[in-house]
């Protein structure tokens, strides 16, 4: 009978903690729904789905786990915020403060982080793919490379084209990047872009000493300069099916 007495008041003691927990958390997400001003809170674990954030003080706050997938943080400020395990999925970070954020683990698939101060912020933890405007010095460019040939696969060669854009902005003699970019660019009927990136890749792989490279270089000029090419649809083949098509030789450059 003690031992009933006493774990029912372990049972009621535990509940009366977090009901606290929770009354004070649910105090800061209050405040900074009202104000928009909530530095240092305690927001661990969070839900912030489609909340308007725009402009919001949040330095210094803990969002750990906090989901704020699609969120506005359009010029917010989260400088030092923890977002470790964050959702962040289709967030605007547009100009918004990250420096000295955590990040570790964080979703921020497909967010826009165009002029969002990073610097002292590590990502390389946290899924980037699909995200517009990341900054060069959060990823290596064989990332913005492999997340090229991503979207490129899905049919997004616009997108996928940043991509490529960055991985050369980042490595500037990536022949690799080069030919991939010539790859999208011929699936949009860009002849002319797609010839000169072809080109270009053909002169790295040859000051490389990289003969197969080279050749497969040549291979994709002499394929976008054929008259067959006003026959291809945007997107057919597929980028890959169009890879391999030029020969095996080309997929040495494509991650899987």
């Amino acid at each position: 009978m003690r031992s009933q007495i006493l774990a029912t008041a372990l049972f009621l003691s535990t509940i009366g903690f977090s009901q606290s927990a929770i009354a004070g958390n649910s105090e800061h997400l209050r405040q900074l729904l009202a104000t928009k001003q909530c530095q240092n809170c305690d927001l661990t674990g969070a839900g912030l789905v489609l909340a308007d954030l725009s402009g919001a003080n949040l330095s210094g706050a803990n969002l750990a786990g906090a989901n704020l997938s699609r969120a506005n943080l359009t010029g917010a400020d989260l400088r030092g915020a923890n977002l470790s395990g964050a959702s962040l999925f289709g967030v605007n970070l547009s100009s918004a403060k990250l420096n000295g954020a955590s990040l570790m683990g964080a979703d921020l698939r497909s967010t826009y982080l165009m002029n969002a101060q990073v610097s002292g912020v590590d990502f390389s933890t946290a899924n980037l793919q699909g995200s517009v405007g990341i900054p060069l010095q959060a990823a290596k460019p064989e990332e913005f490379y492999a997340w090229g040939v991503a979207a490129a696969e899905k049919g997004s060669q616009q997108q996928a084209i940043e991509y490529f854009n960055q991985a050369i902005a980042s490595k500037p003699d990536y022949a690799g990047a080069y030919l991939a970019r010539a790859v999208s660019r011929y699936q949009l009927f860009d002849k002319q872009g797609a010839f000169q990136d072809a080109e270009v890749a053909g002169k790295f792989f040859t000051n490389q000493k990289n003969p197969d490279g080279l050749l497969t270089a040549q291979a994709l000029m002499k394929e976008i300069q054929s008259p067959q090419t006003a026959q291809i649809n945007p997107g057919k083949p597929s980028f890959m099916d169009f890879v391999s098509g030029l020969g095996s030789v080309l997929l040495q450059f494509f991650p899987f």
